[in-house]
């Protein structure tokens, strides 16, 4: 249903996602998707107590945030896939959650007992989880059109509503209020329920203000651990209090969907400023070349040896995909988006989606359990990959990332035409002005620079279809058909309206050349397009715990990770070497990778390993040491070890 922005205060979004399920991830986004339901994604509930005898299903295991968690990703997951075994297993945790909803609207485990320390100072109902859970429900509903879930969420949010009225909005639930308010929008646009908004509006008194935060942003440099004493100091001996819980990755990542979440209900219009000043920020003090920030767990600086926590990925992704449906296709936000998702969310995970991270690191050089370990918060095992390393929420959340993305690849805009953000290969099946349409996308990118759209549509299918053109293009072009290529600006929305009646081609040339960005301690970081590249560095991988298909793994170079990289910053194509292969298999693999980068390097024997990672780059030009050598480097997703800030020296550089 089509939002009615008349209806009430809320504005109506820009642009929305097709119907989960008319569109379908093709060519290598298909194998990343069936590689996660063929992993672990699809058989979590199997060989881990925690889904598969999860309390939110009758069970004794965890009955808080990570069966929504999963719940959250096996939705789109089985949709898009059309996968009947993942639907099943969806189906199953549905009917029992909605079966066993009491006669108050309360979904899932029963409240703890009254009396605990806990539910004396917060009241016995934990409301954060079932956020997550309200997601997952009405991402089932608009995949399967259920007429159980839209009253079940109703009642849910009456009896949250009350709630609330006497325990208000605590710790998670506090600062990743912008979930509910977002669920409670959905629900509007679908119901016109006019106490629905009025909740938000109570909601959102009781949260955390992240637009404050983006003024003041008050986390510039790393929060340690003595941080987050004096932050418990300050609050009078609680842990999780409001610096703790806003410093907090996950928390940030998830902050930033407040904004352009608020932004339908207020009447300033100052939010979407707000959030480009929150992503600016990040960058300034955290930011690192994947588009991602470091958080290990809080905020955590600029040293590319910091981590990523998994999570903070996903959230940061859906976070950008909020802001595209509420405000359009920003070509600042498009591009960020498809930066993590090409690089930091394949780099989280084994390439056969049987393990992955808690931390990634842009400069990971090895990954083994250490105690003296450069992570601000989190422990030895951070950055080894396994079912469960360091903490469970990543095990279940971290599944959300591709799905989520690949659903919104194209959107509808507000006169019902489609609006094309991202390239990679998929199909659309879906209805337009009354009439069929279906587009096949072609050409397997990011990793090739030709983009071909078949569109298949009944007589009278008149509609525009809005191309993007990314910034970072030179020389793009659009040909419909027969037509004479035209020339497309980079940054810009083309918009090429017709009767798409019949069979129809769009081709597209999006010409990616060789970039550089500049990085702390004057480092470069390599990219084409929206992929970034890193030095590789050899990888032996050694099982340490677990059992496989899931087992525990450290990784451990075998050659030196250490290098300058020989370039001219002004003119990297001259120095650096494109090689494409046939897209087949796992892109984000070392043995797959479509594309690569070779050039020359130096060794710089004085920089070495520092609290069990790489220490910071030293300073360029730095020459290095002895004879050049070939250096290849790889997509960021594909290589597990990597150098991604690298020092360089020209030519003629000597030491």
């Amino acid at each position: 249903m089509v939002p009615d922005p008349t209806a009430a205060d809320l504005s109506a979004p820009a642009l929305r996602p097709l119907p989960l399920g008319q569109l379908r991830p093709a060519g290598w986004l298909r194998r990343q998707l069936r590689l996660q339901a063929d992993g672990m994604a699809g058989h979590l509930d199997e060989i881990w107590p925690d889904i598969g005898d999860s309390a939110w299903i009758g069970g004794a295991a965890e009955g808080w945030e990570r069966g929504p968690y999963w719940l959250d990703a096996i939705v789109p997951l089985s949709a898009l896939l059309d996968d009947e075994r993942l639907k099943e297993k969806v189906q199953r945790w549905v009917d029992y959650i909605l079966d066993h909803q009491d006669v108050d609207g309360w979904l899932g485990p029963q409240a703890p007992d009254p009396s605990d320390a806990h539910s004396e100072q917060f009241g016995p109902y934990d409301v954060w989880p079932r956020m997550v859970l309200l997601k997952a429900l009405l991402q089932f509903h608009d995949g399967t059109g259920d007429d159980r879930i839209i009253p079940a969420a109703l009642r849910l949010c009456r009896r949250i509503d009350g709630i609330l009225a006497d325990w208000p909005l605590h710790e998670w639930g506090r600062v990743r209020w912008a979930d509910l308010v977002l669920c409670l929008d959905t629900l509007y646009d679908l119901t016109h329920e006019a106490w629905l908004p009025e909740m938000a509006d109570r909601v959102r008194a009781q949260g955390y203000d992240w637009a404050a935060f983006s003024a003041e942003f008050p986390y510039r440099s790393k929060v340690s651990d003595e941080s987050l004493r004096h932050f418990q100091d300050e609050a009078g001996g609680v842990w999780m209090n409001d610096r703790h819980l806003s410093s907090h990755g996950v928390n940030v990542a998830m902050g930033l969907r407040s904004l352009p979440v608020w932004s339908r209900h207020s009447e300033s219009g100052e939010e979407q400023a707000a959030f480009r000043q929150f992503i600016d920020r990040l960058d300034e003090f955290h930011g690192q070349a994947t588009g991602a920030f470091t958080a290990d767990e809080h905020l955590a600086g600029l040293n590319p040896a910091q981590g990523t926590e998994t999570c903070a990925v996903v959230e940061y992704l859906f976070s950008l995909a909020v802001a595209l449906e509420v405000w359009g296709s920003d070509e600042a936000v498009v591009d960020r988006w498809e930066r993590l998702a090409f690089n930091a969310l394949p780099a989280s995970a084994r390439p056969d989606e049987w393990g992955h991270q808690y931390d990634q690191q842009a400069n990971q050089v090895i990954c083994h359990v250490t105690e003296d370990r450069v992570y601000s918060n989190n422990g030895p095992d951070a950055n080894i990959f396994g079912l469960e390393p360091h903490f469970g929420c990543c095990t279940a959340n971290r599944h959300q990332g591709w799905p989520k993305f690949a659903a919104r690849l194209w959107m509808i805009g507000p006169d019902d035409g489609l609006t094309a953000l991202s390239y990679a290969p998929c199909d659309l099946d879906t209805r337009l002005g009354g009439r069929r349409v279906r587009i096949e996308v072609s050409g397997d990118y990011p990793f090739a620079d030709r983009v071909q759209i078949a569109v298949v549509a009944e007589d009278g299918a008149e509609f525009a279809i809005r191309l993007r053109i990314p910034a970072w293009v030179d020389g793009a072009s659009i040909a419909v058909d027969d037509q004479a290529p035209m020339p497309a600006a980079a940054g810009s929305i083309v918009p090429v309206r017709q009767d798409w009646g019949g069979r129809h081609q769009i081709t597209l040339l999006l010409p990616a050349g060789t970039r550089v960005e500049s990085r702390p301690g004057e480092a470069v970081a390599v990219s084409r397009g929206p992929v970034l590249f890193a030095l590789a560095v050899g990888e032996d991988w050694r099982q340490v715990g677990g059992q496989e298909p899931h087992g525990t793994w450290e990784i451990h170079p075998t050659a030196p990770w250490n290098y300058s990289l020989e370039l001219d910053p002004a003119d990297p194509d001259a120095a650096l070497r494109v090689e494409t292969t046939p897209v087949a298999g796992s892109v984000f693999s070392t043995d797959g990778a479509p594309i690569r980068l070779h050039g020359r390097a130096r060794i710089v024997p004085r920089w070495t390993l520092e609290h069990g990672a790489a220490a910071a780059p030293p300073p360029s030009p730095c020459p290095g040491t002895g004879p050049a050598v070939e250096a290849t480097l790889l997509p960021y997703g594909a290589a597990r070890l990597r150098v991604t800030d690298l020092p360089w020296h020209r030519p003629t550089d000597t030491e």
